[in-house]
C-alpha cells in the first residue's frame, strides 16, 4: 500500500494548478500520459510550464519534476531543499542529470511564504536553515531569501492523512509522522498478523526498496504463519520449498546414543580439511561429519602435491562423474591443538549436528590415552579411529600397521574404552583376508562400532607403452595409493553387509561410493547405520545433500505404499510384454 496523498506544506493550501503551484503527484502523471501515451490514439499535451520553476525537494521524484519541467518549456529550475548536498537522497545518477539539463540547486532554504499577484504566483520567500552542534536542523527567521518564480512543485514526499483509511486500519498504532509502527526487520506493524513496507512503512524512498520491504516481509510471513501451526522455520532466509507428503518423513538416526539428524556425514578425508569446511557443510544440511584424522604433535605430517588424481576405472575423464580418485593424502598437517579448538566451535554453533573426532597414534597406550582425552574435553560427540590409512602412515607404525592385526586394534581399543566415556568407532581398512576378524576385535575391545570401510590399496593403471598413471615428473614416477569412488562400492557392501551379519546389531558407519540416496540405502539395507561420503563431495560440491536427504525420504515414502511395492526405487515396474510377433498353435486354429 503506497501513501495516497502528497504531503503538502500549510504555505499551500488553497493552491491550484491554475495559480502555477504543482504537487509531484499532479505533476508527473499529467507528463507521463502526455510523453507515454500507451495505445490511446487521443492527443494530451505537455502540461504548460513557463518562466522560472521551483521545485521543493531534494529525493528522485524532485529530480524528476526537474527534469520533466525543463523539457515541459521551464526557461530556469531551481531545486531548493531544506539540507546541505551531502543529505540529498536521490541516487547520485538522477542528480547529475538534472545537473546536465543545466538545473540550479539552492541548498539550506526552508519555505516561508508563496507570493501572489493577480492570483498568480511571482515568488517565493525562504528563510535559512542551519545545523547545531547537537546535529538539529533549525530555521533561522533574521536570514530570508526572495526568489521569483512563475511555478512551484512540491516533492516534499506523501502522506495518509485520510481519517477513513486511518480508521479501517485500527487497531493498527501509528506513529508522530501518521505512520504505522513497523519493525525494520519483520516489516510487522503493532498487530503481528499485520504487515507493511515501502513508503507507507517510513524508509523506503524508491521503486528498489520498496521491493526489497516485500521481499523482506514475506518471508517473516512465512515464519509467522508456520509459527502458527509449531512448524519450525529457519532463522536464515531462504525460499521455502514445496511441501508433500514426503517432507514428513522421519530420516534422523540414533546409533551408540547420539541422535543424528539425517545418516549422511563427511568422511574423515578432503572435505573435512579444516573447521571452516565441516562449517560449510553443516550449514547446508549435512547430518555428521568426521574431522580429517589428527596426531600428536611429535607425529604430524606434511602432505605432497600432486596427491589427488581421478580414477580411469570407468567414467568420463574429465567433469563431475569420475567413477573413482586414487589419492595418497596422509593425515591433517594442522595441530591437535587446532582441531581441538575447532570442535569446541563447531558444536556451540551446530550443537544439534553430530561432530566426530578422527584421531591416529602408534601402537603406544600413552599417545591414544592422551590424545582420546583431548579430543573428548574439547566436546566431540564420538572418536573414530583410524587404523586403516593404506599409505604413508605405515611407514611411521600407525594407521594400516595397526589395522591389519587384530590384537593391535583389540589392544588399541580397550586403551581408549578405559580412558574416555564418549562413544567410538574404529575405521577398518578392506585390505586385509577377512575384515569380520578386525571388526570382532574392536568390538572385543570395546568399540561402540565400526567404520567399514577406508580407501582401497592400488595401482591405477598402465599405458599400452608402460607409462603409469599417475605419471609425476620428468621420470615418471607414480606409486600405490588408496582408491576411493564408485568403483569401491562393491567392496563397502561386502564389508558392511559381512560385518553386520557376523555381529548384529553392531553399529556401522559405512562409506565407499555413496554418490547418492539410493546408493546409500544399499548400505542401509547391508546393515549400515549411518553413511559417510567423499568422492561424490570431490565430483560436485557439498550441496548434493539436499538430493540425497530428498531423496531418501522420497524411497521410504514409496515403500510405504502397496500399489508401488513392484517400483525399483523411484522407477516405475516394467510392464510385462510379449517381444516379436505372436505365433498361434494349431489347435487354435482348429475348427475356424
Amino acid at each position: 500500500l503506497g501513501l495516497p496523498e502528497p504531503n503538502r506544506d500549510s504555505i499551500f493550501q488553497g493552491l491550484t494548478m491554475d495559480q502555477g503551484f504543482y504537487t509531484s503527484k499532479d505533476f508527473l502523471p499529467l507528463v507521463a500520459m502526455a510523453s507515454k501515451p500507451g495505445m490511446c490514439a487521443c492527443h494530451t499535451p505537455l502540461p504548460s510550464v513557463h518562466g522560472t520553476v521551483i521545485v521543493l525537494g531534494a529525493g528522485d521524484t524532485a529530480f524528476d519534476c526537474a527534469t520533466s519541467a525543463i523539457r515541459c518549456g521551464a526557461r530556469r529550475v531551481f531545486v531548493v531543499f531544506r539540507k546541505g548536498f551531502t543529505n540529498i537522497r536521490a541516487v547520485p545518477e538522477e542528480m547529475e542529470l538534472a545537473k546536465e539539463e543545466k538545473c540550479e540547486f539552492l541548498p539550506f532554504l526552508s519555505p516561508r511564504k508563496v507570493v501572489l499577484r493577480g492570483g498568480q504566483i511571482v515568488a517565493m520567500e525562504f528563510v535559512r536553515t542551519e545545523q547545531d552542534s547537537d546535529g538539529n536542523w533549525k530555521d533561522d527567521e533574521d536570514q530570508v531569501v526572495r526568489l521569483k518564480a512563475d511555478v512551484v512543485i512540491s516533492a516534499f514526499g506523501s502522506i495518509l492523512s485520510d481519517n477513513k483509511v486511518r480508521e479501517a486500519m485500527a487497531p493498527i498504532k501509528f506513529n508522530r509522522w501518521g505512520l504505522p509502527e513497523v519493525d525494520l526487520e519483520t516489516m510487522q506493524t503493532s498487530e503481528p498478523w499485520v504487515f507493511a513496507g515501502g513508503d507507507f512503512g517510513g524508509l523506503a524512498n524508491t521503486t528498489v526498496e520498496s521491493v526489497n520491504d516485500g521481499k523482506q516481509a514475506s518471508w517473516y510471513m512465512h515464519r509467522y504463519i508456520q509459527s502458527i501451526h509449531g512448524v519450525a522455520v529457519s532463522s536464515v532466509p531462504e525460499l521455502p520449498l514445496f511441501y508433500t507428503p514426503v517432507d514428513v518423513v522421519d530420516i534422523s538416526v540414533e546409533m551408540a546414543g547420539l541422535k543424528f539428524p539425517n545418516p549422511f556425514g563427511l568422511a574423515s578425508a578432503t572435505p573435512t580439511t579444516s573447521s571452516s569446511m565441516i562449517r560449510r557443510a553443516f550449514e547446508a544440511g549435512w547430518g555428521f561429519a568426521v574431522t580429517k584424522t589428527f596426531s600428536l604433535d611429535k607425529d604430524i605430517v606434511t602432505n605432497v602435491s600432486p596427491r589427488i588424481v581421478r580414477g580411469i576405472t570407468s567414467g568420463p575423464l574429465y567433469g563431475p562423474g569420475q567413477g573413482s580418485f586414487l589419492n595418497i593424502e596422509l593425515i591433517s598437517e594442522k595441530t591437535a591443538a587446532y582441531w581441538c579448538k575447532s570442535i569446541a566451535e563447531l558444536k556451540a554453533d551446530f550443537p544439534k549436528h553430530i561432530l566426530i573426532a578422527s584421531i591416529m597414534c602408534s601402537y603406544s597406550r600413552e599417545d591414544w590415552t592422551e590424545l582420546s582425552k583431548m579430543a573428548e574435553v574439547a566436546g566431540a560427540d564420538a572418536l573414530e579411529l583410524n587404523l586403516s590409512c593404506p599409505h604413508g602412515m605405515g611407514e611411521r607404525g600407525m594407521g594400516l600397521a595397526c589395522g591389519q592385526d587384530p590384537e593391535l586394534v583389540r589392544n588399541i581399543c580397550r586403551w581408549v574404552r578405559q580412558a574416555v566415556q564418549i562413544p567410538f568407532f574404529a575405521k577398518l581398512t578392506p585390505n586385509v583376508t577377512d575384515i569380520v576378524n578386525i571388526a570382532m576385535a574392536a568390538q572385543e575391545g570395546g568399540a561402540d562400532g565400526v567404520t567399514a570401510t577406508n580407501t582401497v590399496s592400488g595401482l591405477m593403471g598402465l599405458k599400452a607403452d608402460s607409462t603409469p598413471w599417475p605419471a609425476v615428473g620428468r621420470e615418471l614416477r607414480t606409486t600405490y595409493g588408496g582408491m576411493s569412488g564408485n568403483a569401491i562400492r562393491p567392496i563397502a557392501l561386502r564389508a558392511v553387509s559381512a560385518i553386520a551379519r557376523a555381529l548384529p546389531g553392531f553399529p556401522i558407519l559405512a562409506t565407499g561410493g555413496i554418490d547418492s540416496a539410493e546408493s546409500g540405502l544399499q548400505f542401509l539395507h547391508s546393515g549400515a547405520s549411518v553413511l559417510q561420503v567423499c568422492s561424490a563431495i570431490q565430483n560436485q560440491d557439498f550441496t548434493v545433500i539436499d538430493d540425497y536427504c530428498t531423496g531418501l525420504r522420497a524411497l521410504l515414502y514409496l515403500q510405504s505404499i502397496e500399489e508401488l511395492e513392484d517400483w525399483n526405487g523411484q522407477s516405475p515396474a516394467t510392464m510385462r510384454h510379449q517381444k516379436g510377433k505372436p505365433v498361434p498353435k494349431i489347435a487354435d486354429l482348429m475348427g475356424k
